[in-house]
């Protein structure tokens, strides 16, 4: 299948992969378009020449996931993403993305409340974006941790070459805003997004303050600016339905008004 890739979530603790990426984009073909999900992908094991980034359009080989009800669902084969293109532009991208572009994630979520395995997947244009709220990350619990050192130490025992241990990050952001449905009590979903993560190992060596200040400036300041179209990519856990989060963002300038002449 052809996908254009949109979403990459921060990887997660896998007993069985080490570590695994939720990966999330439009599918291009004709007879199957629409959101798709690639799960499970260990993105740091990829072979140079399958390394993917988001908005790269690539080819794979899946199939339904049969363990997961999620309609989007597929299981990709690790060592047959192949990348054919890229939209570096908005102006490239929103085509893509406009007719799939909502305005309800109330609607979204009476959805799943109906049945579990309804659409999980969604691109949502908030009415008004509240606030981003940031706090410190309490660190993998037991039983991640016990995930990861059970990967490292079995890459040790194979001879697969040294595996640095998943480092969780500093801080964790939560999205709070309003829909458009007009009965809408607020939404406030946790932000998983890779680039999140990627910018705080970038800004690693500054204290917690200025960690947070470079969080905001990215995902508040610029992404949620009055001047862009901010659009939050939104999807649920297979363990919890009913939890929708944050899996990117969406942020192209919004028109400028034409003069009056």
């Amino acid at each position: 299948m052809r996908v254009l890739i949109t979403v990459k979530a921060a990887p997660n603790p896998s007993a069985a992969h080490g570590e695994t990426v939720c990966v999330a984009g439009l599918s291009l073909d004709i007879d199957n378009p629409g959101w798709i999900r690639l799960y499970p992908i260990n993105h740091r094991e990829l072979e140079a020449n399958s390394k993917f980034k988001k908005y790269d359009i690539v080819t794979v080989e899946a199939k339904p996931n049969d363990r997961d009800p999620r309609v989007e669902s597929w299981r990709p084969r690790g060592d047959r993403f192949a990348v054919v293109g890229h939209l570096k532009s908005w102006e490239k991208r929103m085509p893509y993305l406009d007719d799939y572009v909502e305005e309800s994630m109330c609607d979204l979520l009476n959805g799943v409340r109906a049945n579990p395995g309804a659409r999980s997947l969604a691109a949502i244009r908030p009415q008004e974006i509240l606030d981003l709220d940031i706090e410190p990350h309490p660190g993998w619990t037991p039983e991640e941790q016990a995930k990861i050192n059970l990967y490292v130490d079995q890459c040790a025992l194979w001879g697969s070459g040294p595996r640095s241990a998943l480092q969780a990050p500093r801080f964790k952001a939560w999205y709070r805003y309003r829909c458009h449905t007009p009965a809408c009590n607020t939404h406030r979903q946790g932000i998983i997004d890779w680039e999140l993560v990627g910018l705080q190992r970038t800004v690693s060596d500054r204290d917690d303050a200025s960690v947070i200040q470079a969080i905001r400036e990215k995902f508040w300041d610029m992404m949620c600016a009055p001047d862009r179209d901010t659009i939050f990519y939104v999807g649920n856990q297979q363990a919890y339905p009913r939890s929708f989060i944050v899996l990117g963002v969406v942020y192209p300038r919004r028109p400028k008004p034409r003069s009056r002449s």
